[in-house]
């Protein structure tokens, strides 16, 4: 019998099940997807006082799935292969920004070559890796404030 996983929801919960060679079946919660990390985030950055006043946030969704023109359109439109998920905009005209994976996620190529490409500009980009949106949110929350001590 051949191994095999899918990713359903069950009692709305994401779930993994595989099934291995011999048959057994097993069950896990399956991670968070990457924008529900970013989500998460801009929940928590937009609730502190100092948003608004100190800083302000942007987000891109360069990942989601578009159609052959959708996709065309946005790239016309500024769409860059490996932006960051979230830039924030501090006072005094400094740019961070903020890439999620989930877990041990790795970098794609075109967002290798984008982060270096800002680095070499002077705009770094910090990767938070989390398997929960309060830890991605936690950790966003962290960098920011230490941004802004700066």
């Amino acid at each position: 019998m051949p191994r095999s996983q899918q990713t359903v929801r069950i009692n709305g919960a994401r779930t993994i099940i595989r099934t291995s060679a011999s048959g057994k079946v097993t069950t896990k919660p399956a991670p968070p997807k990457e924008w529900e990390l970013q989500a998460a985030q801009v929940r928590a950055l937009r609730s502190l006082p100092s948003y608004g006043r100190q800083f302000l946030l942007a987000g891109d969704q360069n990942a989601a799935k578009r159609g052959p023109r959708a996709q065309q359109e946005a790239i016309a439109a500024g769409m860059t292969p490996g932006e960051a998920d979230l830039r924030i905009y501090l006072a005094g005209g400094q740019i961070r920004m903020i890439e999620n994976k989930v877990g041990k996620g790795r970098l794609s190529v075109q967002q290798k070559d984008r982060h270096a490409a800002l680095s070499r500009l002077g705009h770094d980009v910090v990767v938070v890796s989390a398997t929960m949106p309060s830890d991605a949110a936690s950790q966003a929350v962290a960098l920011v404030q230490g941004w802004l001590a700066i």
